[in-house]
Formats: structure tokens, C-alpha cells, sequence
């Protein structure tokens, strides 16, 4: 499969944790930027070593003690599998004379949290790897970014760089089974997996929508705080990320549900089960995916350059909300509408203008699919590309 460049930064000379969902590529870049013979991997998703280093902890530092003077990195793969292993992490660093760097990856933080264990107190730094981005795959000089592939079928490399459409859907099949399988039943995060199944099923369905536990409760038969566990859950195994609304002050918030988004916008529709068939424009669920894709995108992309900013939405009511808000570190705010469609009206800004009327200073911005820029008053129609490079070049 070809290699496409990513935009993360890693450290040479220093230690790191790179979290990730599961088959974005974390294992490819650290292959791709490490090389073999300065490496020695320690891989936790190999069930006979997994057995050994359980069985003989002591073996681990055995190994890197007893390394050739080449070796530069340690790679922990899957370091969740073996929480402990960070105390070990830890020891030789503080103990050994010549330490080695160490890189520790991971598709889920919540075991790691609930534990408690140590997390080497900056002697590593965490790092995040998302599915191929925008800025990443217009880039790659053999194949040319696909809008509308990346709407229906997302972005994981494995299922974008695939030659063969029936192929990628089944990869993205497989995918959310391999999720209920191994991070859900395997680590015990749920008791009863056919409700979380269920559970699934709704939470694709009300992707980017404003959260209701309630509802969702009543439709898969169990609490309102079970449901909140379950969306805590997707999120500690990076399946995707809370959207809070803005604070207008400490004490008040404009609407208080939060919006819940997928990781990557394949993940919603082969959990519907609707990998088959296409994304029409003009419809709603074009319109819902482009709006998931691109405010997925922007967050992705800031998170990975560490451009610090902080992110939420705007809404009073039904008709008047303001899709993403980006806080900057210099105290500049960004207002962004996501318009899939290329024939907006004044009446598909009054959302940026109600915002406008709280927070005055704001930058104005409607993203959407037209080819060239507009301007209506204080508000930039701009192409959802020159968007996402102004963004990402700030």
C-alpha cells in the first residue's frame, strides 16, 4: 500500500506517546520514521509475548538491558494491554545509565486511566494520530483527493488507499465488529454488550446531533447514566469527541446538550449499515456528512500541529446555530457555518449573525462548496478548501 506522508511531528530525542484509533497508521509512520536496526518493539497485540511479560515482568527490562549499543527506541505497542509496564517505563529512565527512548502507542486511554498507573510524569509527551487528513492526502501524488469518498467512506488509510470499492467497505465492516470485539468485550468495558451494540446503532444515527440521553436510553433500554458511560467509553477509546457549546460567561452557557462526533465519517455509516448506498447532494445525509467531515477535519488537523485551540458550537434554537467555534490562544474567535450546498442565501447566515450580536470581534466564516469567495457584510462565503488551509496555515 502506498505511504502517505503525515503532518504529526514526532521527537527523535525524547520519549512519546502516540494514541490513536486503531488502524490509522501508527504502527506505518513510527516503521517509516524509525528504522529498524536503532529499534527494538515490544508488540502487546502478540498474545505469546503478551503471556510471556505477564508471566515474567522482569523479562521486559531483561530485554532492554541487555540491548545492542544501536539501539536508540524501545516501542511499546499497545501499551494499555499491560498498564504496569509504565512503572517499568519509568524505572529506567530515572535508573539506567543509558536509557533508551521509549515510544508507547495505543488505541484506547481508558484502561490506562481507570488504573490510575503512572504516566511518566513529562517524561513523555502524548501525541494523537487521526485518520488521513486533508492536508495530508492532497499531497499524495498518486492518488487524487476524493471528496465525495471521503464523505462515504471516511478517510482510514487502509480504506481510502484501497483500489477496490467492495474491498474498502468490507475493510470498514470488519472494523466496527473488530471495535465490539476486542476494545469492548476483550477489555470488559461493558457488562451487557448487546445493549452497548444497540447503543452503537443510535449514537451513528445521531451523529453530530445535539445529545439526549434520555431518548437514546428509552430506545436501548437502559439508563440515562448508562448511556452517558457509553459515549465516556467511546471517547476514552477514541472513537470520537465530545462538541460543548460555547460559554457565553462562566455561569451560562447558550444550550447545554453537548454534540457527540464520530472519529471518522465511515464509522457512523457502516454502523447503519449504510455503506451501499451513496451520498446525494442536497440531501440531509450529505449535507450532515460534509458538516461531520470538515468540522472532524479542522479539529484533527490543530490537534495535530498543537495549534491550542479550543473548539465548541453555537445555538439558541433549531434555526439559528453556528457549527464550529474556534478560540484561538491570542483571544481571536472564529465563527464557522458548514454549508454543503453552493446557492446560499442571506438566510442560511443568521446563525453567524446572532452570533455576531454576542460576540462582535468575531471572524465570520461560511464554509461551503462554492469555487469562489463572496462576502456578505461582515461574513466570508468561502470554499471549504481555502478554509481548511487558512485555518491549518495559522
Amino acid at each position: 500500500m502506498t505511504y502517505v506522508n503525515r503532518i504529526i511531528e514526532l521527537p527523535k530525542n525524547y520519549s512519546f506517546f502516540l494514541f490513536g484509533p486503531r488502524q490509522v497508521g501508527k504502527s506505518s509512520i513510527i516503521q517509516h520514521r524509525f528504522p529498524d536496526e536503532s529499534t527494538m518493539i515490544f508488540n502487546l497485540l502478540d498474545y505469546a509475548l503478551l503471556r510471556q511479560l505477564t508471566r515474567n515482568p522482569q523479562s521486559f527490562k531483561e530485554s532492554i538491558d541487555s540491548r545492542s549499543k544501536k539501539i536508540s527506541h524501545v516501542i511499546v505497542d499497545e501499551v494499555q494491554k499491560l498498564p504496569w509496564i509504565l512503572d517499568e517505563v519509568h524505572r529506567i529512565i530515572e535508573t539506567s545509565k543509558n536509557p533508551p527512548f521509549f515510544i508507547l502507542t495505543g488505541s484506547s486511554a481508558r484502561k490506562l486511566k481507570k488504573s490510575g498507573v503512572n504516566m511518566l510524569g513529562g517524561r513523555a509527551i502524548e501525541k494523537f494520530l487521526f485518520p488521513l487528513t486533508y492536508i495530508e492526502l492532497k499531497q499524495n501524488p498518486y492518488k487524487e483527493f476524493c471528496l465525495n469518498q471521503v464523505l462515504e467512506r471516511g478517510s482510514l488509510p487502509l480504506v481510502y488507499l484501497s483500489d477496490s470499492e467492495k474491498l474498502a467497505k468490507q475493510i470498514l465492516k470488519a472494523y466496527v465488529n473488530t471495535y465490539i470485539k476486542e476494545e469492548i468485550k476483550e477489555e470488559a468495558l461493558v457488562r451487557n454488550l448487546d445493549a452497548f451494540s444497540d447503543f452503537l446503532l443510535f449514537a451513528s444515527e445521531e451523529n453530530g446531533n445535539l445529545l439526549n440521553y434520555a431518548n437514546i436510553a428509552s430506545d436501548v433500554g437502559v439508563s440515562a447514566n448508562t448511556i452517558k458511560e457509553y459515549y465516556r467509553i467511546l471517547e476514552d477509546t477514541l472513537m470520537g469527541f465530545t462538541l460543548q457549546p460555547i460559554k457565553k460567561s462562566i455561569r451560562q452557557r447558550i444550550t447545554k446538550s453537548p454534540k457527540f462526533y464520530f472519529f471518522d465519517t465511515g464509522i457512523p455509516r457502516a454502523l447503519s449499515e449504510k455503506l451501499s448506498t451513496p451520498l446525494i447532494k442536497a440531501t440531509k445525509d450529505y449535507g450532515r456528512a460534509f458538516e461531520h467531515w470538515l468540522i472532524k477535519e479542522i479539529i484533527h488537523s490543530s490537534r495535530t500541529l498543537d495549534l491550542d485551540y479550543k473548539f465548541s458550537f453555537y445555538r439558541v434554537d433549531e434555526n439559528i446555530e453556528v457549527d464550529l467555534i474556534i478560540e484561538k490562544p491570542n483571544g481571536e474567535i472564529l465563527a464557522i457555518e458548514i454549508k454543503s450546498k453552493n446557492n446560499l442565501q442571506v438566510k442560511d447566515l443568521k446563525g453567524l449573525k446572532s452570533f455576531a450580536e454576542i460576540f462582535p470581534k468575531a471572524k465570520l466564516i461560511c464554509a461551503s462548496q462554492i469555487t469562489h469567495p463572496i462576502t456578505y457584510g461582515e461574513i466570508k462565503v468561502l470554499p471549504w478548501n481555502q478554509v481548511l488551509d487558512e485555518i491549518i496555515r495559522d
